[in-house]
């Protein structure tokens, strides 16, 4: 019999907030996190808004000092990982830290470390560039801070697979759990890409909307006919994964178990996918299998819902075909990118998160901006506003750049 992996902690940092409970409420109120971009100034570019966290107080968890060693990606993994440390009331002195674990990641990394080095070097010289650049910007630092400032010893490593990354994450930590490598594993993502360089990045590939510069609330809005690209966002999620009787021999309050994993490749073409939906729905009916679980037991799926026009038509398909066109119609579907704006390699992991206080809360978010149907995305998005419901099974998706699939699947415990 494998085992069994519980939530017992999560750690949110978002558009939304920084504290679990202020994010799930006002999810829950349809509440939406984008504004105008205050990170730098955007007069010359055609992109305007996102999703910026600036509801985060770094000196409550990083000192001045090591601020100015680590790239902002870092510093919300590490503020994420004791926030969910926190919320689990896990008691780290009376652990066998050998058995605790990380895996950390983010689908870019330091990006604003590169962005300013780079001008370093161009307008000083490279004898100017900074020692820390390097340790700054790769993506797995933050899996080795997190270790380094709880003093984890078990195992420990990143995962790179743009907006699939965080949701990876998990996927693998439950996988270490199974196999007995831990007993605790700290798994999710970061991402704080809103800058020059990245905003830059994704407007020259015709991702983002640039048709809500002066109404950004409206921006995100996955499944409606007027989508037009996503809105880019800042952000961390690391949940506490425990193998269930290590979570029982400590009283923890369990917040779900993680029961399923499943991921698959389109192996189609780098940005988009495939147009069958073969892939994704391949994730999905491997994670139901994985859990045990049939498709008739899933009571809501949190999308990977971009607000692009080709992945929201294609994610429909793919959830029609791996849970059936009846069973479909009949789930509950919502993206709260809609209101996070999409965080990238920090999706999966806050998204997840969305899901397993659906099931603690007995509720599910909306997917707001829903305005104009769109025949190709018929299904039941929860639009604009909150729904109460016994929420047993959940799945959440993501889904990356170069085909990465990944879908989870989490469920009440009993």
């Amino acid at each position: 019999m494998k085992r069994r992996t519980v939530i017992t902690g999560i750690g949110i940092l978002s558009p939304l907030g920084c504290e679990v409970e202020d994010v799930w409420n006002r999810a829950l109120a349809g509440t939406s996190g984008i504004g105008c971009i205050t990170n730098f100034d955007t007069s010359d570019y055609a992109v305007k808004i996102a999703g910026e966290l600036l509801d985060f107080d770094v000196d409550s968890y990083i000192s001045k000092k090591d601020q100015r060693k680590l790239d902002p990606f870092s510093q919300y993994s590490v503020a994420a990982a004791q926030k969910a440390l926190k919320h689990s009331g896990l008691d780290l002195e009376q652990e066998n830290l050998e058995r605790i674990g990380v895996i950390a990641s983010s689908g870019i990394g330091g990006l604003k470390t590169l962005q300013d080095q780079h001008t370093v070097l161009m307008e000083k010289g490279p004898s100017r560039c900074s020692p820390f650049m390097i340790p700054e910007m790769i993506s797995n630092i933050a899996s080795g801070l997190i270790a380094i400032e709880l003093n984890l010893q078990g195992p420990n490593c990143c995962i790179v697979s743009a907006c699939a990354t965080s949701a990876h994450s998990l996927g693998y930590a439950q996988r270490h759990i199974e196999r007995d490598d831990a007993d605790v594993m700290f798994a999710g993502g970061s991402e704080a890409a809103v800058v020059e360089l990245g905003v830059a990045g994704f407007t020259s590939m015709r991702a983002l909307t640039t048709t809500h510069n002066d109404d950004p609330q409206r921006g995100s809005r996955p499944f409606d006919k007027e989508r037009d690209g996503f809105v880019m966002a800042d952000g961390a999620g690391i949940v506490v994964l425990e193998e269930l009787e290590h979570a029982k021999a400590r009283g923890a309050d369990i917040i779900c178990e993680l029961a399923g994993f499943g991921q698959s490749c389109d192996a189609h073409h780098i940005t988009a996918p495939m147009e069958s939906g073969d892939g994704g729905a391949r994730a999905m009916r491997l994670s139901i299998e994985d859990a045990g679980l049939l498709p008739e037991d899933i009571d809501y799926i949190n999308a990977h819902g971009t607000s692009t026009a080709m992945n929201d038509r294609i994610e429909t398909r793919a959830i029609k075909k791996a849970l059936g066109e009846d069973k479909a119609a009949r789930t509950m579907i919502s993206s709260t990118k809609s209101m996070t704006g999409h965080l990238l390699g920090a999706a999966g992991s806050v998204e997840a998160s969305f899901c397993a206080l659906a099931i603690k809360h007995g509720a599910v978010p909306p997917t707001i901006n829903q305005e104009t149907p769109d025949p190709d995305c018929d299904l039941d998005y929860v639009p604009n506003e909150a729904r109460e419901a016994d929420v047993k099974a959940c799945m959440s998706n993501s889904l990356g750049f170069g085909g990465h699939n990944v879908c989870l699947v989490l469920r009440e415990y009993s």
